[in-house]
Protein backbone atom coordinates (compact mmCIF):
# COMPACT_ATOMS: atom_id res chain seq x y z
CA UNK A 1 0.00 0.00 0.00
CA UNK A 2 1.10 3.49 -0.98
CA UNK A 3 0.59 6.24 1.72
CA UNK A 4 1.24 10.39 1.34
CA UNK A 5 1.97 12.10 4.61
CA UNK A 6 -0.29 15.32 3.83
CA UNK A 7 -2.88 16.16 1.37
CA UNK A 8 -5.15 18.92 2.12
CA UNK A 9 -8.05 17.60 1.25
CA UNK A 10 -10.94 19.77 3.48
CA UNK A 11 -9.21 22.60 2.26
CA UNK A 12 -8.84 21.95 -1.50
CA UNK A 13 -13.05 20.81 -1.23
CA UNK A 14 -14.29 23.55 0.86
CA UNK A 15 -11.93 27.08 -0.36
CA UNK A 16 -10.95 25.62 -3.57
CA UNK A 17 -14.12 23.82 -4.99
CA UNK A 18 -12.41 21.00 -6.01
CA UNK A 19 -14.33 18.13 -3.92
CA UNK A 20 -12.78 14.97 -3.24
CA UNK A 21 -15.50 12.34 -4.69
CA UNK A 22 -16.24 14.67 -7.84
CA UNK A 23 -13.54 13.75 -10.93
CA UNK A 24 -10.23 15.07 -10.26
CA UNK A 25 -9.62 18.67 -11.19
CA UNK A 26 -7.82 19.54 -14.55
CA UNK A 27 -4.74 20.87 -13.76
CA UNK A 28 -4.83 19.02 -10.34
CA UNK A 29 -3.74 15.49 -8.84
CA UNK A 30 -6.24 14.78 -5.80
CA UNK A 31 -9.66 12.79 -6.16
CA UNK A 32 -10.54 9.75 -3.86
CA UNK A 33 -10.54 8.38 -7.86
CA UNK A 34 -6.76 9.25 -8.39
CA UNK A 35 -6.21 8.15 -5.23
CA UNK A 36 -7.23 4.61 -5.53
CA UNK A 37 -5.98 4.00 -9.12
CA UNK A 38 -2.26 5.04 -7.89
CA UNK A 39 -2.24 2.41 -5.05
CA UNK A 40 -2.62 5.57 -2.44
CA UNK A 41 -4.64 4.11 0.12
CA UNK A 42 -3.42 5.99 3.41
CA UNK A 43 -3.17 10.07 3.87
CA UNK A 44 -3.01 12.42 6.26
CA UNK A 45 -5.88 14.54 5.80
CA UNK A 46 -5.40 17.84 7.63
CA UNK A 47 -7.23 20.73 9.30
CA UNK A 48 -5.67 23.86 7.92
CA UNK A 49 -6.56 27.24 8.59
CA UNK A 50 -4.29 29.78 7.95
CA UNK A 51 -4.26 33.05 9.30
CA UNK A 52 -5.81 36.64 8.37
CA UNK A 53 -1.95 37.92 8.25
CA UNK A 54 -1.06 35.93 5.68
CA UNK A 55 0.08 37.25 1.99
CA UNK A 56 0.49 33.32 0.76
CA UNK A 57 -3.35 32.47 0.84
CA UNK A 58 -5.71 35.44 -0.58
CA UNK A 59 -9.18 33.44 -0.08
CA UNK A 60 -11.49 35.20 2.60
CA UNK A 61 -11.19 31.60 4.67
CA UNK A 62 -8.52 32.95 7.19
CA UNK A 63 -8.53 33.34 10.78
CA UNK A 64 -8.17 36.65 13.19
CA UNK A 65 -9.41 35.10 16.22
CA UNK A 66 -8.71 31.68 18.09
CA UNK A 67 -12.50 30.89 18.02
CA UNK A 68 -12.70 31.70 13.99
CA UNK A 69 -9.94 29.26 13.91
CA UNK A 70 -11.46 26.75 16.32
CA UNK A 71 -14.88 26.91 13.91
CA UNK A 72 -12.81 26.86 10.91
CA UNK A 73 -11.23 23.67 12.07
CA UNK A 74 -14.49 21.87 13.08
CA UNK A 75 -15.89 22.66 9.57
CA UNK A 76 -13.04 20.55 8.14
CA UNK A 77 -13.17 17.79 10.29
CA UNK A 78 -17.34 18.14 9.51
CA UNK A 79 -16.02 17.53 6.01
CA UNK A 80 -13.91 14.82 5.87
CA UNK A 81 -16.99 13.24 8.43
CA UNK A 82 -19.96 14.21 5.87
CA UNK A 83 -17.93 12.22 2.63
CA UNK A 84 -17.67 9.02 4.66
CA UNK A 85 -13.67 8.87 4.65
CA UNK A 86 -12.64 6.49 7.24
CA UNK A 87 -10.63 8.21 9.95
CA UNK A 88 -7.93 5.86 11.19
CA UNK A 89 -7.37 6.48 15.06
CA UNK A 90 -5.50 3.29 16.66
CA UNK A 91 -3.29 0.66 15.93
CA UNK A 92 -6.06 -1.84 15.44
CA UNK A 93 -8.01 0.28 12.49
CA UNK A 94 -5.16 0.88 10.59
CA UNK A 95 -4.02 -2.90 11.00
CA UNK A 96 -7.47 -3.79 9.52
CA UNK A 97 -6.87 -1.42 6.76
CA UNK A 98 -4.09 -2.70 5.96
CA UNK A 99 -5.53 -6.35 5.39
CA UNK A 100 -8.29 -4.84 3.47
CA UNK A 101 -6.18 -2.59 1.25
CA UNK A 102 -7.12 -5.19 -1.83
CA UNK A 103 -10.91 -3.78 -1.12
CA UNK A 104 -8.86 0.03 -2.97
CA UNK A 105 -9.95 1.59 0.07
CA UNK A 106 -8.62 4.89 1.21
CA UNK A 107 -8.41 5.73 4.59
CA UNK A 108 -7.17 8.90 6.35
CA UNK A 109 -5.37 10.28 9.52
CA UNK A 110 -5.97 13.47 10.93
CA UNK A 111 -3.29 15.53 11.22
CA UNK A 112 -3.62 19.26 12.34
CA UNK A 113 -1.20 21.98 10.52
CA UNK A 114 -1.10 24.81 12.82
CA UNK A 115 -2.27 24.78 16.42
CA UNK A 116 -4.26 27.64 16.20
CA UNK A 117 -7.35 25.66 15.75
CA UNK A 118 -6.78 24.33 19.62
CA UNK A 119 -8.16 27.40 21.39
CA UNK A 120 -6.11 27.03 24.42
CA UNK A 121 -4.08 23.81 25.37
CA UNK A 122 -6.65 21.78 27.98
CA UNK A 123 -8.31 21.51 24.71
CA UNK A 124 -6.07 18.70 22.96
CA UNK A 125 -8.23 15.80 23.99
CA UNK A 126 -11.08 17.26 22.72
CA UNK A 127 -9.48 16.81 19.34
CA UNK A 128 -8.37 13.53 19.98
CA UNK A 129 -11.40 12.19 20.72
CA UNK A 130 -12.39 14.06 17.41
CA UNK A 131 -10.00 12.09 15.82
CA UNK A 132 -6.73 14.11 14.87
CA UNK A 133 -3.80 12.07 15.80
CA UNK A 134 -0.71 14.23 14.19
CA UNK A 135 -0.21 17.71 15.44
CA UNK A 136 2.10 20.55 14.03
CA UNK A 137 2.54 23.50 16.32
CA UNK A 138 2.61 26.54 13.34
CA UNK A 139 2.27 26.60 10.27
CA UNK A 140 3.30 30.30 10.01
CA UNK A 141 3.44 31.96 13.11
CA UNK A 142 0.73 30.86 15.95
CA UNK A 143 0.15 31.38 19.22
CA UNK A 144 2.03 28.19 20.37
CA UNK A 145 5.47 28.60 17.70
CA UNK A 146 7.45 30.06 15.12
CA UNK A 147 6.93 28.74 11.71
CA UNK A 148 7.95 29.95 8.56
CA UNK A 149 9.17 33.13 7.83
CA UNK A 150 9.23 33.85 11.15
CA UNK A 151 12.17 33.55 13.65
CA UNK A 152 10.25 33.10 17.02
CA UNK A 153 10.79 29.42 19.12
CA UNK A 154 7.90 28.03 21.17
CA UNK A 155 6.22 29.85 23.14
CA UNK A 156 5.37 29.55 27.17
CA UNK A 157 1.85 28.49 25.49
CA UNK A 158 3.59 26.00 22.97
CA UNK A 159 5.35 24.13 25.73
CA UNK A 160 1.89 23.93 27.38
CA UNK A 161 0.43 22.76 24.16
CA UNK A 162 3.76 20.16 23.91
CA UNK A 163 3.02 18.94 27.31
CA UNK A 164 -1.11 18.19 26.68
CA UNK A 165 0.24 16.60 23.18
CA UNK A 166 2.03 13.95 24.86
CA UNK A 167 -0.50 13.43 27.75
CA UNK A 168 -2.23 12.43 25.08
CA UNK A 169 -0.74 10.43 22.89
CA UNK A 170 -0.19 13.02 20.10
CA UNK A 171 2.34 12.84 17.27
CA UNK A 172 4.36 15.86 16.13
CA UNK A 173 5.07 16.86 13.22
CA UNK A 174 7.83 19.59 13.11
CA UNK A 175 7.16 20.32 9.29
CA UNK A 176 6.88 24.57 8.94
CA UNK A 177 8.40 25.29 12.45
CA UNK A 178 11.21 27.67 12.71
CA UNK A 179 14.49 27.29 13.26
CA UNK A 180 14.58 28.39 16.80
CA UNK A 181 11.26 26.04 17.34
CA UNK A 182 12.99 22.94 16.09
CA UNK A 183 15.80 23.65 18.67
CA UNK A 184 13.15 23.97 21.81
CA UNK A 185 11.40 21.17 20.87
CA UNK A 186 14.91 18.66 20.09
CA UNK A 187 15.17 19.99 23.60
CA UNK A 188 11.99 18.76 25.42
CA UNK A 189 10.36 16.22 23.33
CA UNK A 190 9.92 12.53 23.70
CA UNK A 191 7.25 11.02 22.21
CA UNK A 192 6.53 10.29 18.33
CA UNK A 193 8.22 12.97 15.87
CA UNK A 194 7.86 13.17 11.84
CA UNK A 195 8.15 15.60 9.26
CA UNK A 196 4.93 15.24 7.48
CA UNK A 197 5.78 17.71 4.17
CA UNK A 198 9.87 18.27 4.27
CA UNK A 199 12.77 18.39 2.50
CA UNK A 200 16.44 18.46 2.33
CA UNK A 201 17.82 22.30 3.21
CA UNK A 202 21.37 21.07 1.93
CA UNK A 203 19.81 20.40 -1.56
CA UNK A 204 17.46 23.40 -1.55
CA UNK A 205 18.14 26.13 1.04
CA UNK A 206 15.56 28.00 3.02
CA UNK A 207 14.25 27.77 6.44
CA UNK A 208 11.19 25.78 5.36
CA UNK A 209 13.33 22.84 4.38
CA UNK A 210 15.36 20.44 7.03
CA UNK A 211 18.22 20.81 8.43
CA UNK A 212 20.83 17.87 8.89
CA UNK A 213 20.85 18.31 12.50
CA UNK A 214 17.06 17.92 12.23
CA UNK A 215 17.09 15.50 9.46
CA UNK A 216 19.60 13.12 11.91
CA UNK A 217 17.79 13.57 14.97
CA UNK A 218 14.54 12.28 13.50
CA UNK A 219 16.43 9.36 12.25
CA UNK A 220 17.42 8.42 16.25
CA UNK A 221 14.09 9.07 16.99
CA UNK A 222 13.05 6.53 14.74
CA UNK A 223 10.68 9.31 13.02
CA UNK A 224 9.78 9.52 9.58
CA UNK A 225 10.50 12.45 6.86
CA UNK A 226 7.66 12.62 4.02
CA UNK A 227 9.42 14.53 0.74
CA UNK A 228 7.39 17.32 -0.41
CA UNK A 229 6.52 17.75 -4.23
CA UNK A 230 6.18 22.00 -4.48
CA UNK A 231 9.25 22.91 -6.93
CA UNK A 232 9.99 25.57 -4.09
CA UNK A 233 10.87 22.62 -1.55
CA UNK A 234 12.93 20.58 -4.08
CA UNK A 235 14.91 23.12 -6.67
CA UNK A 236 16.35 26.54 -5.64
CA UNK A 237 15.98 28.36 -9.38
CA UNK A 238 12.28 28.11 -9.30
CA UNK A 239 12.04 26.30 -12.74
CA UNK A 240 9.43 22.88 -12.15
CA UNK A 241 10.74 20.39 -10.48
CA UNK A 242 11.26 16.64 -12.00
CA UNK A 243 11.03 13.74 -10.04
CA UNK A 244 15.06 13.25 -10.39
CA UNK A 245 14.65 16.22 -7.83
CA UNK A 246 12.65 14.00 -5.77
CA UNK A 247 15.00 11.08 -5.99
CA UNK A 248 17.80 13.32 -4.64
CA UNK A 249 16.08 14.57 -1.78
CA UNK A 250 15.15 11.10 -0.76
CA UNK A 251 19.07 9.76 -1.36
CA UNK A 252 19.94 12.48 0.91
CA UNK A 253 17.57 12.37 3.64
CA UNK A 254 18.16 9.08 3.83
CA UNK A 255 21.47 8.96 3.70
CA UNK A 256 21.79 11.79 6.66
CA UNK A 257 18.88 9.68 8.60
CA UNK A 258 21.04 6.52 8.78
CA UNK A 259 18.39 4.24 6.96
CA UNK A 260 15.63 4.28 3.90
CA UNK A 261 12.92 3.42 7.02
CA UNK A 262 12.76 7.07 7.92
CA UNK A 263 11.35 8.50 4.56
CA UNK A 264 8.50 8.18 2.63
CA UNK A 265 6.11 10.59 0.68
CA UNK A 266 4.40 13.71 2.11
CA UNK A 267 3.57 15.12 -1.86
CA UNK A 268 1.56 18.44 -0.25
CA UNK A 269 -0.13 17.69 -3.30
CA UNK A 270 -3.22 20.22 -4.37
CA UNK A 271 -1.98 21.98 -1.18
CA UNK A 272 -2.10 25.92 -2.84
CA UNK A 273 -0.25 24.47 -6.04
CA UNK A 274 -1.64 22.90 -9.13
CA UNK A 275 0.78 20.14 -10.85
CA UNK A 276 2.23 22.22 -12.63
CA UNK A 277 4.21 23.17 -9.59
CA UNK A 278 5.09 19.39 -9.23
CA UNK A 279 7.01 16.65 -10.70
CA UNK A 280 4.03 15.27 -11.88
CA UNK A 281 0.90 15.84 -13.84
CA UNK A 282 -0.88 12.87 -12.67
CA UNK A 283 -0.68 10.30 -9.77
CA UNK A 284 0.20 7.59 -12.05
CA UNK A 285 3.54 8.91 -12.77
CA UNK A 286 4.28 7.22 -9.07
CA UNK A 287 4.91 3.91 -10.80
CA UNK A 288 8.08 5.99 -12.62
CA UNK A 289 9.45 7.86 -9.26
CA UNK A 290 9.24 3.80 -7.95
CA UNK A 291 11.39 2.65 -11.13
CA UNK A 292 13.48 4.82 -10.07
CA UNK A 293 14.17 4.39 -6.31
CA UNK A 294 15.00 0.67 -7.36
CA UNK A 295 18.24 1.81 -8.98
CA UNK A 296 19.22 3.42 -5.54
CA UNK A 297 17.59 1.00 -2.90
CA UNK A 298 16.06 -2.46 -3.01
CA UNK A 299 12.63 -3.54 -3.47
CA UNK A 300 11.82 -3.81 0.14
CA UNK A 301 13.40 -0.34 0.85
CA UNK A 302 11.27 1.16 -1.88
CA UNK A 303 8.22 -0.40 -0.46
CA UNK A 304 8.89 1.22 2.24
CA UNK A 305 9.30 4.84 1.38
CA UNK A 306 6.23 4.69 -1.37
CA UNK A 307 4.45 3.42 1.82
CA UNK A 308 5.52 0.77 3.86
CA UNK A 309 7.60 3.39 6.52
CA UNK A 310 4.52 5.26 7.78
CA UNK A 311 2.38 2.24 8.21
CA UNK A 312 4.97 1.09 10.61
CA UNK A 313 5.54 4.24 12.52
CA UNK A 314 1.73 4.45 12.85
CA UNK A 315 1.24 1.05 13.92
CA UNK A 316 4.03 1.75 16.73
CA UNK A 317 2.80 5.35 17.49
CA UNK A 318 -1.05 5.25 17.28
CA UNK A 319 -2.82 4.56 20.85
CA UNK A 320 -4.51 1.76 21.77
CA UNK A 321 -7.96 2.98 22.50
CA UNK A 322 -10.06 5.78 20.50
CA UNK A 323 -9.61 8.70 23.23
CA UNK A 324 -5.71 8.80 22.21
CA UNK A 325 -4.34 8.01 25.24
CA UNK A 326 -1.59 5.02 25.59
CA UNK A 327 -1.23 1.91 27.31
CA UNK A 328 1.95 0.77 29.26
CA UNK A 329 2.64 -2.20 26.56
CA UNK A 330 6.55 -1.61 26.60
CA UNK A 331 6.31 0.41 23.00
CA UNK A 332 7.00 4.31 22.47
CA UNK A 333 4.99 7.15 24.83
CA UNK A 334 5.64 10.61 23.94
CA UNK A 335 6.84 12.49 26.73
CA UNK A 336 8.11 16.28 27.76
CA UNK A 337 10.95 16.56 29.85
CA UNK A 338 11.52 18.83 32.62
CA UNK A 339 12.86 22.64 31.35
CA UNK A 340 13.50 25.57 32.52
CA UNK A 341 11.16 27.94 30.64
Amino acid sequence: MRADAHLDIAWSALVENRGFDRPTATGYLISRESLVESGIGLVFATIFCPPVTTKVVATQFRYSTTREANIMGRFQLGYYRSIGLRLITTRQELSEHVRASNNRLVAAVLLMEGADPIEEPGQVGEWVNAGVRIIGPAWESTRYSGGTGDLGGLTLLGYELLEQMARHGVILDLSHLSNRAVMDVLAVWEGPVIASHSNARAICPGDRQLSDETVAWIGRRNGVIGVSFFKDHLRANGRRPRLDDVVDHIRWLVDVAGSPRHVGLGTDADGLFPASDSPIDSLSELDELERMLIRHFDKADVAGIMGGNWIHFLADSLPDSRNGNRIDDGRRHARVHGKDR
